[in-house]
């Protein structure tokens, strides 16, 4: 397995510069960018000279990742040649199938082979039910095939996310790649970091991911009770403070995430299920507990190639945590890149979700602040 990294700015074009060393061998390639860079397009007429056999994806971000640097309106480029595994793409519209379950159930018939051992799925980011786009993808593929990815992005903005695949850029779009090949081996591992605060209320009504109360109230009330001043800046603000859900016979939770609030209706879109009669308790940021959460996903990643150093890793980690740690944000990928080690390539984006198992052995889920991490070796 070798990997070939390049990065895009306006100021310094593409760096490093030089001729690929990959270019026909290349058979896939990872594109994580801005919007504004994925819709334009001009820069995949230089990816497609360079790998003219590769299958490229990709998607907008909140933030791009290249190596331990994370930079903004940039375009970071990430080419594979495996030795032993074969790469398969397929994508759906939303246009054409509305339904997120559904949507997750087609892309795993789509990619459907007994070699099949993993899919990394990179979906739109705003009009997508991640929940619902998971128990799809579980639904329809083996227990043994794991399942890893994330929502794009639009920095700060919520206002249109787009994926990318061949020659197309697209909004309201979902993409996969498929990994065939038990030469493989793929681990995951996900961990927050943030502090609860408040008391824990019961949701009493709610729709898919839409939420209307907790214990008999309006949640947008309430919500806005606890964020007081930052309440104004809603739905943006709402990263700051998520809300951790945890279901009445469970004990560890997940974090969910306000995508869009509702004045009228008095409710909240979130990027996954807020399922009624499930328990929310609000969360804050702890520093140092998101930091050491990007460390702790990295040792869990490698648990499940048996301590093999990957060749390639890539970081998935929350828009929301980007904006608590701001200036300390390259802290958290320095402290993946410290467990991962030197040689492990690092890619990856600033989400508005992140899908993949807590731990090897769980089920695969949609999370929101989370540092999620998939790495990729051959044996």
């Amino acid at each position: 397995m070798k990997v070939e990294q390049k990065r895009w700015s306006s100021l310094a074009g593409w760096k490093p510069d030089g001729p690929s060393k990959l270019d026909i061998n290349a058979q896939f390639v990872l594109l994580f960018g801005s919007r504004h860079i994925i819709k334009e397009g001009k820069l995949f007429e230089d990816i497609r000279q360079w790998y003219p056999n590769a299958v490229t994806v990709g998607c907008s971000t909140a933030g791009e990742i290249f190596n331990t640097q994370v930079s903004d309106n940039t375009l970071v480029m990430t080419a594979v040649s495996f030795e032993y595994t074969r790469v398969k793409e397929t994508h759906i519209r939303l246009s054409e199938v509305k339904d997120s379950l559904i949507a997750g159930e087609m892309l795993a018939k789509n990619l459907s082979d007994m070699n099949l051992v993993h899919v990394f799925v990179l979906s739109d980011g705003l009009h997508v039910n991640g929940s619902d786009l998971v128990k799809g993808l579980r639904k329809a593929l083996p227990r043994s095939v794991t399942i890893t990815g994330g929502l794009s992005g639009d920095g700060e903005n919520f206002e249109e996310t787009c994926v990318f695949w061949g020659d197309s850029s697209e909004s309201k779009a979902i993409t996969a790649l498929g990994f065939y090949g038990h030469r493989l081996k793929v681990g995951f591992g996900s961990l927050g970091g943030w502090d609860s605060f408040g008391p824990e209320r019961q949701i009493t009504h709610s729709d898919g991911n839409i939420l209307y109360e907790l214990d008999g109230k309006s949640a947008l009330d309430l919500y806005k009770k606890y964020l007081g001043e930052h309440a104004d800046g809603l739905p943006a603000t709402a990263l700051l403070f998520p809300l951790s859900l945890r279901r009445s016979n469970e004990e560890e939770g997940i974090v969910r995430t306000v995508l869009a609030i509702d004045e009228t209706k008095q409710n909240m879109t979130f990027a996954g299920d807020v399922p009624e009669g499930a328990y929310a308790r609000l969360m804050k940021a702890n520093f140092d507990r998101l930091i050491d959460g990007a460390g702790g996903a990295a040792r869990i990643s490698l648990q499940a190639i048996n301590s093999i150093s990957p060749d390639l890793a890539i970081l998935i980690s929350c828009v929301g945590r980007k904006m608590v740690l701001q200036q300390r944000i390259e802290e958290e990928v320095e402290s993946a890149r410290d467990v991962l080690g030197e040689k492990t390539a690092i890619t990856g984006f600033y989400s508005y979700g992140e899908i993949s198992p807590f731990n090897p052995g769980d089920k695969c889920a949609l999370h929101n602040q989370t540092m999620t991490i998939t790495t990729f070796a051959e044996i």
